[in-house]
Order: structure tokens, then sequence, then C-alpha cells
């Protein structure tokens, strides 16, 4: 396995949680290095759903090393509301978790200001979580952050604490006209905090390089999506921080020369969650069909995504800057009663055709897809137990992506248990 990164393809909740829960198996370490509790992995482990949003998916194997990194937002809340449901699970965190020193905190004003922007702003929304996390990066970029090793210097985080909440309470009463914030009530509330998180704190890069040199396998999880990335997504419709595979090494404190292999997940057909463009967006009677078949709601927010049809524009975009070397395509059983289906090649804006993704917003929200069309399979597919057994026309589905992609297929997921999953 040796060194391997997995990014979501699209937009987001392409299943990454169950790849990476089947590939943990091989892993000695598993980190998370990017995004804060916006995001949701979701993993089924027998009759029982398992949803997770700081905390890497490999605690729910033993014996594994998992890593919050430096590119991590975290809010100590959202973390200990984790670690204890996880206990509540009989899932062994203390001795498998490690988060690191520089990571960034979530305070109690970065989640009101998140939500007071978005109010404020209304017309021109990002759809945030509202979780504080685009606040926090703000703060990390204009060198005014509180890091987790901050948290655990009292002397250091009352000096931080006092100067950003004179900062804040100054936006928060003249902007928003809002409430401004106790620093008492802060302060003591994190220091709480960091006397339960301080077991967990080291030092990851050192630990993850050390893991390199002795020859561990390092599994690299990504939250969201390639197209939610600050920089290569649908900007401003994007997360506050690099979701794709460069990330990783930003995010982890590992070098780019020890990367190994990089794979992207992408569902069967294309879905997004909150605000932004989204050329292939289904009509709202199939939309409203295929949302039921894959369960199609937000494991962190429960909203419901908007769902499409396969866009290749978006996945080869994704395949270059991510650097990909194999996906795996998720949810191919939803498709399964669909007498034909669509895939998006294109985009046709003001007599051009787009075949590579476009920068330009309005070319993004404007935009006609122009589909191919594959027959349907009409088959249930979720007890295919060999990628050979697929049905003709399923396969030939696949086949046909692999083609415009210009990148092969590993894994084929068939139903959400770790077993409908065919390798290829």
């Amino acid at each position: 396995m040796a060194n391997l990164v997995v990014i979501g393809a699209q937009w987001g909740d392409e299943g990454k949680g169950k790849i990476i829960d089947i590939l943990t198996k091989d892993a000695d370490y598993v980190v998370r290095y990017q995004g804060g509790n916006n995001a949701g992995h979701t993993v089924v482990v027998g009759d029982e759903e398992i949803i997770l949003h700081l905390i890497p998916s490999g605690v729910l194997h033993k014996n594994k090393i998992c890593v919050i990194g430096n590119g991590v937002v975290i809010d100590p809340e959202a973390l200990l509301q984790e670690i204890s449901y996880l206990k509540t699970k009989r899932i062994n965190v203390d001795g498998n978790l490690r988060i690191s020193d520089s990571a960034h905190v979530i305070f109690p004003y970065h989640k009101v200001l998140d939500k007071l922007r978005e109010e404020k702003f209304s017309k021109t929304k990002i759809g945030t979580t509202g979780r504080g996390i685009g606040p926090c990066y703000t703060d990390k970029y204009s060198r005014a952050g509180i890091r987790i090793a901050d948290l655990l210097n009292p002397r250091v985080l009352e000096e931080k604490l006092r100067c950003n909440l004179k900062e804040k309470n100054a936006v928060l009463s003249t902007v928003y006209k809002h409430p401004t914030f106790s620093f008492d009530k802060i302060f003591r509330q994190y220091c709480a905090y960091a006397d339960i998180i301080r077991p967990y704190v080291c030092n990851c890069s050192l630990l993850l390089n050390d893991a390199i040199k002795k020859k561990k396998n390092i599994l690299f999880e990504g939250a969201q999506g390639t197209l939610l990335d600050v920089d290569y997504g649908t900007y401003p419709f994007v997360t506050s921080s690099n979701s794709t595979a460069g990330g990783a090494c930003a995010g982890s404190g590992v070098g780019p020369t020890k990367i190994d292999k990089v794979i992207g997940i992408v569902k069967a057909y294309t879905t997004r969650v909150g605000e932004g463009p989204f050329p292939t967006e289904f009509s709202a009677q199939l939309m409203k069909k295929i949302r039921s078949r894959g369960k199609e709601f937000g494991a962190t927010t429960g909203r419901p995504r908007r769902c499409g049809w396969f866009d290749a524009v978006i996945v080869k975009h994704a395949v270059a800057v991510n650097g990909l070397d194999a996906i795996v395509v998720t949810k191919l059983d939803v498709l399964d009663m669909m007498p034909k289906l669509k895939i998006c090649v294109g985009y046709a804006y003001k007599g051009k055709m787009f075949s590579d993704f476009p920068a330009d917003i309005e070319v993004l929200w404007q935009a006609r897809p122009v589909y191919e069309e594959c027959p349907g399979w009409m088959q249930d597919t979720t007890g295919v137990k060999k990628f050979s057994q697929l049905p003709p026309n399923a396969r030939n589905y696949l086949s046909r992506l692999t083609k415009l992609l210009g990148t092969r297929i590993e894994m084929v997921s068939i139903g959400s248990d770790r077993n409908q999953t065919l390798f290829v």
C-alpha cells in the first residue's frame, strides 16, 4: 500500500468513508489533513451506521494510529463529543488518536460570525454549514489564529484570546449589532478543553515522517471534494481549505516525494450540497427518485443533496489537479432501474463548447450540458460478487467513464456494506 491519498473527485459526499474504511486494513496510520467538522464520513459496520466528522475513519479498526493533521481546524467541543460518541460504541480512541499541535482552533465567535455573514450577504450566500470553519481559516491566514499549542499554554491563550476578542467584539457590535463575547467564560471553557485534549497532542509531522522511515503505510483521507477546493473548485461556492491531493502534504507535514499513489472517489452520478452552479442537475421528479434511492442527505447537516447526471468535465478536472492514479466508482446500484443514463461530456455556452472545466462562474451558471446517452441495465446489482458478473450495460457504462476520464477504475461500490465492493 505504501503512502496513499484518497480524495473526493466531485463536490464531496462521494462515499469516501466506506472506501477509506476498506483501505484502512492495509494502513498503519490514517491521517485527516484539512477541513473541520463541516465534513462527515459515514461507515456501515454490520447493521450499524457510524458517522465521523473530525476523527479519521481508521479509528474503527484496531491498532491503527489516527492523526488529525495541522491542516484541520478543530472545534474542541465537537471533537470531545465525537470521542464520547465513539466510546459509547466501545471504540478505542485513547490509544489511537493523535492531534497536531499546529492545528488551528475554532472558537464560539467563529461560528457566530459564520452564520451572521451568510445572513447579511444572503443574495450571494455560499451555503456554509455555520460551523465556523471559514472564519477560523481566515484567522489562520491573517496570522491571528490560535493553535492547539497555544491552547495548551494558558499564558499564550490568554494573550491571543484577549487580542482576538477585542477585534471580534468590535465587529459583532458595530457591523452586525450582535451581543459580544465574555473573555472569562471562553477562557475557562477552553482551558478545560485543553486539559482533556492534552494527552492526544503531538508534533504530527515528526510522528509521520518517523513512521515513513520505519516503512509504515499511511493513508491520507480528504474531506469534501475537489470541486469544493478553495483554489480549484467552483469558487466562491467552495470550502475554505485545499481538499485536493496537494493539501495532504501541507496539512500533514509530509513532503510530496513521500506520496506513492492518489485515488479519487466518484459517484456513478453527481451530487452537491449547498449553493453554487451545478450544470447536470436533475429535474425535480428525477431528483426525488435518485435522492430517495441513494439516501442523499448530508452526513453532517442532514441537508438534502442536489443530484444530477455524471459530469465528466468536472471529473477530468479532478483527475488533472490531483494527479489521480485511479478512481473508485460508488453507488452504481442507485442507477440500477434507470432505462437510460446520461454522461455530460461538455458545456455549451454562447456558441462555444467547453470540454475542459472553466474558471468563469458565469459559464458554470448558464452553460447547457452536452450529453452522451447510454442504455441502462435494469437489473439489481447489489448482490453481485465479481466485477465480471455486472450486467453488460453496467460494464459498458463504466468503460465509457474510463475512456472519457483517461484513468482506470480500481473498485466499484454497489451498496453501503463493506462486502458490497467489487475489485476491478
